[in-house]
């Protein structure tokens, strides 16, 4: 998942729903309240650490956080590399995951029906439109970090939006990915902040619908990945020449493959 948010186009999300942790993880995020606060104001840890326990899934956020922490610090620089330097085979790559992430996302829908079918329209339409759009000239203030973070959050828990494309959008990415490699102490608590406001909130309305209303929810998200495809391709378009195009389709197809095999060696395991 820290690869994938490092990845303008490529989801978090999208990597929690196949290796099998997506819906709790939304729900876990969603339980918490932070009323376990309040006996450690009081001095009272035996209840605080009874009530964490409660409320916070740690066997699952210690292992998750720790790995996307040390995903963004280490992946964040050869992201940015590959990127600046091999855009069109980077972004081939990523299609391929986007796209086989989409189909296993689909097999999880529970029969066809039309509201699932506009479901996943709405969410086409929504993708390739936001997708589309031009940076919004943002300065780097903090207050507009702490802003960034809690939008991104948001995006980066929906499978088929990219958190680090909102960044994009709203222009913080490159300047996030500086702060990294610099360790900006400052801008990295401002966004972490905001993130972890954002998340909670959102967490809860999408917790609501996954268990309310699943299958209209797994057809968005397949609409919205299906839509994202926008970007990659339009990054791949800039390949002309023949002999160049068919790595990139090779590329593309590894990617496609890579995915089935994560949901392979994770499809048996119970969570």
């Amino acid at each position: 998942m820290g690869t994938a948010d490092t990845i303008p186009g490529v989801s978090g999300g999208t990597m929690a729903l196949i290796t099998g942790i997506y819906e709790r993880l939304v729900h876990s995020i969603s339980k918490i309240s932070f009323k376990f606060l309040k006996p450690l104001f009081r001095g009272d840890l035996r209840s605080f650490t009874r009530l964490a326990r409660e409320e916070i899934d740690f066997e699952l956020f210690i292992p998750l956080l720790t790995g996307i922490g040390m995903a963004v610090l280490t992946v964040s620089r050869i992201i940015s590399f590959m990127i600046t330097y091999y855009a069109a085979y980077t972004y081939a790559f990523f299609l391929g995951l986007i796209l086989a992430s989409a189909y296993l996302v689909f097999n999880k829908i529970d029969g066809f029906s039309l509201k699932n079918l506009v479901s996943s329209i709405i969410g086409f339409i929504f993708a390739f439109l936001f997708v589309g759009l031009n940076p919004i000239q943002a300065n780097h203030t903090l207050p507009v970090i702490f802003i960034s973070g809690m939008v991104a959050i948001c995006a980066m828990i929906l499978p088929g939006i990219s958190g680090a494309f909102m960044l994009l959008l709203l222009n913080q990415y490159e300047y996030m990915l500086g702060a990294l490699i610099r360790f900006s102490i400052l801008d990295i608590i401002a966004f972490i902040v905001g993130a972890v406001i954002g998340i909670i909130s959102f967490s809860r309305f999408l917790d609501y619908l996954l268990r309310n209303h699943e299958s209209m929810t797994m057809a968005f998200l397949v609409g919205l990945m299906i839509g994202t495809l926008r970007l990659p391709y339009s990054k791949m378009s800039i390949i002309q020449s023949t002999p160049s195009l068919i790595p990139a389709v090779i590329i593309a197809i590894l990617g496609f493959f890579i995915v089935f095999l994560i949901e392979k060696k994770f499809h048996y395991i119970e969570y």
